[in-house]
């Protein structure tokens, strides 16, 4: 991040920790983390994109340039400038907060404020969260702050992430697997798809079969707090078929025969092929069906997986 010399690297900034975190890296409570195929999304890169363009335009003028999103917020420095240049408001704090108590402090002196103008009813972030450079919360807010400060900017419609929700409590660790919604659905997309089918007649069939697809799912995944919204992408890795296929067989499938945050294609490979072997187990046949249909987030493999599902459970 560079400032006209204002602006300059924190030397008390370790180096980035690794995304992926093990039992002894957090305490008791609840934590989120994206996916990361979610991380490789075009919709999400372009979010990025368009909140680092909006910050960067608003704070021209103070000669402050921010290069990441994610990198570059945690200090509160940022915040206070947007603060100031959108609510007005200008907070008797030092300019350069160098350590990490200082830091927080800023933080928690912004947030506060901003938190008052933003009027969210369940923020999704907090001093911590933004001090740790989680992105999800960093995205939140950020989008938050667009939304209420300069609404006519536009943003990607319907960003959505996968995340793996970690709860941790004195009986132990358990884990979900949720859709966290960035920006909201402006009905963009129903245009793409007629754009794109040769067929319309298939394409409304497809739909259909799809909506009661998905229909069933989220009925069944209710009781666990999970939604689904995408079929073909979340279901490529092979998690939520796991859990899928738990909660209607009434099993439990251990955490260590597959993957939770599967983060390379052997990985979702693994994953689906291992829910495919179970469906063959429980005598429901999907044989004209190859692991990597799914994987590959082939429509046609995935709703006929989903199917022998429905036609066992659903009726």
């Amino acid at each position: 991040m560079d400032g006209g010399g204002a602006m300059e690297a924190d030397p008390f900034h370790n180096a980035k920790e690794d995304e992926h975190m093990d039992a002894q890296t957090f305490k008791a409570g609840k934590m989120k983390m994206i996916q990361p195929d979610s991380l490789k999304d075009p919709k999400l890169d372009k979010l990025k994109e368009v909140l680092l363009g909006w910050i960067n335009e608003s704070l021209k003028a103070e000669h402050i340039v921010v290069q990441s999103v994610e990198e570059d917020l945690y200090d509160g420095l940022v915040l206070h400038h947007l603060l100031a240049r959108f609510a007005g408001v200008h907070l008797t704090l030092e300019e350069m907060a160098l350590t990490a108590s200082a830091q927080i402090r800023k933080l928690e002196a912004v947030l506060e404020e901003l938190d008052k103008r933003l009027e969210q009813q369940d923020t999704k972030w907090e001093v911590s969260l933004i001090h740790k450079k989680d992105l999800l919360a960093t995205l939140h807010l950020l989008v938050a702050m667009v939304t209420r400060f300069q609404p006519e900017v536009e943003l990607p419609s319907n960003v959505k992430v996968q995340v793996v929700v970690l709860e941790v409590s004195r009986t132990g660790i358990q884990s979900d697997v949720q859709t966290e919604v960035l920006t909201e659905d402006r009905g963009d997309n129903a245009q793409e798809v007629s754009d794109t089918t040769d067929d319309p007649m298939e394409q409304l069939m497809e739909m259909e079969v799809k909506q009661t697809m998905l229909n069933f799912v989220n009925k069944t995944m209710a009781g666990v707090g999970l939604q689904v919204s995408d079929l073909d992408q979340q279901f490529s890795d092979g998690v939520i078929l796991l859990l899928l296929i738990g909660q209607l067989e009434g099993f439990f499938i251990p955490l260590s025969d597959f993957r939770l945050t599967p983060d390379s294609h052997e990985h979702r490979l693994h994953n689906v092929s291992l829910a495919l072997s179970l469906l063959a187990d429980l005598g429901l046949q999907v044989s004209a069906v190859q692991a990597q249909d799914v994987v590959s987030q082939d429509v046609a493999g995935t709703l006929k997986v989903l199917y022998a599902l429905f036609r066992k459970h659903g009726g």
